[in-house]
């Protein structure tokens, strides 16, 4: 079965990419230095010194390993290296670098690497690097921080407030405790007090504030409940949820305000890695022809495409 255009990539093996990126990602420009492993934290006037990717670390055999090695080491054992104290983090990978040059002398002594397998799989990291080189030159290099505050400002741009009220509330377990209390607040009782005093809800212990809330985030009968109140410091009837009996206060209202930067910048810096991903791979896709010879597997490839495909597609019309 042939696709004239096929998306090789589905969103894991992205958000792989942009992991790997995002560990070593001068290592893969084209001509840019590799990073330094992520080793023991250095000084930070040492850290403020730019390391050469040449820089010997250690001599095996007669054959160097540099800090650029160090550096695709620390790619292909990130999860490894998530797990362990960051000052052991650089022994560790030249060791795994001393391993490695003695068991590959030893596996080419042994002629190993004359075998058609081998070759093979040689092929094989050799496009898998590229891949990445690429990925990180044309593609995470394009996610400028300019490109990313380009896209802040478009959020900001359409965004719509939204009213969002600040209330309290004060939780019971019956009807009949909802009733007495709100008796008594009727008669001038102070809400903070008795909440703190009665409410069984976790946030008891500040006056049952619950802070500012927009439409969609409580639970139905509480939420109509705390927006049919019009008037600040106003309180309601007591009303039932799953959790009980609420009696609520009005506190505050106001307009919601978007995100501040620092708050979406890393979700904005991700999808503007993958869209520029989907981009990239459509132009190189362009006439390239595929053919999967087994009817099966070709089927479940497809299969993996189209439901990112209408994502894509349906993604503009719910904006």
């Amino acid at each position: 079965m042939s696709f004239s255009t096929l998306r090789l990539a589905t969103t894991a093996s992205v958000l792989a990419l942009i992991m790997a990126a995002n560990a070593v990602a001068p290592a893969y420009a084209q001509d840019a230095a590799p990073a330094p492993a992520p080793a023991a934290e250095a000084p930070a006037a040492e850290a403020l010194a730019p390391v050469s990717p040449d820089t010997v670390v250690a001599t095996v055999g007669g054959e160097t390993i540099t800090e650029a090695d160090l550096s695709f080491a620390a790619e292909d054992l990130t999860q490894e290296l998530s797990q362990m104290p960051a000052d052991q983090r650089r022994p560790f990978l030249l060791r795994v670098l001393i391993d490695m040059k003695v068991m590959a002398k030893a596996g080419r002594d042994a002629g190993m690497g004359d075998s058609p397998l081998f070759k093979q799989r040689l092929a094989y990291l050799e496009e898998r690097a590229l891949r990445r080189a690429y990925f990180a030159d044309a593609i995470a290099n394009a996610v400028t921080e300019e490109a990313v505050r380009a896209e802040y400002d478009k959020l900001v741009a359409d965004f719509k407030p939204q009213e969002e009220i600040r209330a309290s509330h004060i939780l019971v377990a019956t009807e009949e405790e909802a009733k007495a209390i709100k008796a008594e607040l009727d008669s001038g009782a102070d809400f903070a007090t008795i909440a703190k005093e009665k409410s069984i809800d976790p946030g008891a212990a500040n006056g049952g504030d619950l802070g500012f809330f927009g439409k969609g985030m409580m639970v139905a009968p509480f939420e109509q409940a705390a927006y049919a109140l019009t008037e600040i410091g106003q309180v309601s009837e007591p009303v039932q949820s799953q959790f009980g009996w609420h009696i609520i206060k009005l506190e505050e209202k106001r307009e919601s305000s978007p995100p501040t930067f620092e708050q979406v910048a890393g979700q904005l810096q991700q999808q503007l890695l993958m869209t520029t991903f989907d981009g990239t791979v459509a132009k190189l896709m362009e006439g390239v022809q595929i053919d999967i010879p087994d009817p099966a597997l070709a089927a479940a490839v497809q299969a993996q495409t189209e439901p990112a495909a209408a994502a894509e597609e349906a993604a503009p019309a719910a904006q």
